[in-house]
């Protein structure tokens, strides 16, 4: 799972270029549009509001092109989710270059985000205020607890209130009967599909709703969906990615050993006493709470590659004299992580009283300090949010498909657990885990290895021996 909350919040701006020539077909039912990131070609497609009953009413989808560069000898469509739920997923990457050549690349905003139709929760841009407290934060103390349930609730409301019918029709099940129309509407009889994150859940429900129709489907960190669909507890905590991150870590602080000279639990016992103020790159005084560094120290460890920041950013908090790296990304989209959230929580099975989440919260943190909250509090929403779609997918998981590719970080994923993909490629009808010797989230662009394994499976359907295990091109620091 990989719904990113940000403290700050503001508007996506959609990039606009040159058009990039047309270089393939129409695909009957979708509208392209005049403008577009250089390079794409964008347009649109309407769906129905609902699939289970016959209302006129349709939703919109964003989508955007991505030629292939060898239009002579292109061997069809991959469609590609980034993740999220409520990230926008429009212009998707080439892949790889071997990818980009023989495949058009086809990536969408899924329903409820980004230029995708979308809820809308806030009449007053002064609620924003409420969302910065609620979300991508958990609470230390018991009145900061309540005071969460309390923001959250009221969040909760104004979307009851404002967002209207679309919300009820957010499922993953939902946005998976999407994709079967936009794999029709590109004259595609089999789907290929690359999907990270969130994306691997929005894949798994493909694959078993549709089971006849799945032709190459990469699931790259992947989520297990029997635990994001069903069971007892918040689906933040069956998830379990805070399992991971004292192993990331670890791999983190194993190879930073010759270099570093804080101790990073030290660093904690500190924040947690309260915020520590470090310098930015402007110049500026920056109080670092304990929150605030847990979500920071995830985000860096969702990629090995970016240890030098981490290392840099928990010298910081060591030595305030250190300058300390920029905060990483950008504020989102409130509406597309909103709409986002109605995804997770017409997916999952949750409890409906915000009380429980504290227990379950203290013991994931005695898994992986300061994640484990962290994690388990992005789910509190579900607990006040009356969302429901009868379009929901909960089950069975093992229809019998094509072969599907399941792409995992041995060393650990915080996002999407390494034992998580291993239960997956177990459920799954017909699946095969091919694992990556790092940490971090995602592995496709990280090994040639694993580039080398999905183009070979795009284009000849071949899947690795059981067991294969790459190497990355670079470790941290290297």
């Amino acid at each position: 799972m990989n719904l990113r909350v940000a403290l700050a919040l503001g508007t996506a701006t959609l990039t606009v270029g040159a058009v990039a020539p047309a270089a393939a077909a129409s695909p009957p039912g979708v509208v392209w549009e005049d403008s577009c990131t250089a390079g794409y070609e964008c347009g649109h497609l309407d769906v129905p509001l609902s699939y289970q009953d016959s209302s006129p009413e349709t939703v919109r989808l964003a989508i955007a092109r991505l030629p292939a560069t060898d239009q002579a000898r292109k061997l069809g469509t991959i469609f590609s989710n980034p993740g999220g739920p409520g990230s926008p997923g429009r212009f998707a990457p080439a892949l790889t270059p071997a990818l980009h050549a023989r495949f058009d690349i086809v990536g969408f905003d899924p329903r409820g985000v980004g230029a995708s139709s979308k809820i809308h929760c806030f009449t007053d841009p002064a609620q924003l205020a409420v969302l910065q407290r609620a979300l991508g934060t958990f609470p230390l103390s018991r009145e900061a607890e309540q005071q969460q349930i309390g923001d959250t609730k009221t969040v909760t409301d104004l979307c009851e209130q404002n967002a209207g019918p679309l919300a009820n029709h957010l499922s993953t099940g939902t946005i998976a009967r999407d994709l079967d129309r936009l794999r029709a509407a590109f004259g595609e009889p089999k789907l290929r599909y690359y999907g990270k994150s969130y994306g691997t859940y929005l894949g798994e429900t493909y694959a078993n709703l549709f089971p006849d129709r799945v032709g190459r489907l990469a699931l790259d960190a992947v989520d297990d969906p029997a635990r994001w669909a069903t069971g007892p507890g918040p689906m933040s905590y069956r998830l379990q990615g805070f399992s991971d991150a004292p192993r990331a870590l670890q791999s983190f602080l194993d190879a930073c050993a010759a270099r570093c000279t804080f101790d990073y639990h030290e660093i904690l016992d500190r924040l947690e006493r309260g915020p520590i103020t470090v310098t930015d790159p402007a110049g500026h005084q920056v109080a670092v709470t304990y929150q605030s560094a847990i979500a920071r120290i995830h985000t860096y460890l969702t990629d090995a590659g970016a240890a030098p920041t981490l290392m840099a950013f928990l010298q910081a908090l060591a030595d305030p004299a250190s300058p300390a790296p920029p905060s990483p990304g950008g504020p989102p989209d409130a509406d597309s992580l909103l709409g986002g959230g109605a995804t997770l929580c017409s997916d999952a099975a949750n409890p409906r009283d915000p009380a429980v989440w504290w227990d379950y919260a203290r013991r994931a943190d005695r898994v992986g300090r300061g994640f484990g909250p962290y994690d388990v509090y992005k789910t509190l929403p579900c607990a006040t949010w009356n969302v429901t779609d009868t379009g929901r997918y909960a089950g069975p998981w093992n229809r019998p498909t094509a072969p599907i590719l399941l792409l995992a970080n041995r060393q650990g994923d915080l996002e999407t657990p390494y034992a998580g993909a291993q239960r997956t490629e177990r459920l799954l009808g017909n699946a095969r885990l091919l694992s990556l010797d790092t940490y971090g989230h995602g592995s496709r662009g990280k090994s040639a290895c694993i580039d080398a394994w999905l183009d070979r499976y795009f284009v000849t359907g071949a899947v690795p021996p059981a067991g294969t295990l790459c190497v990355p091109d670079h470790r941290p620091f290297g």
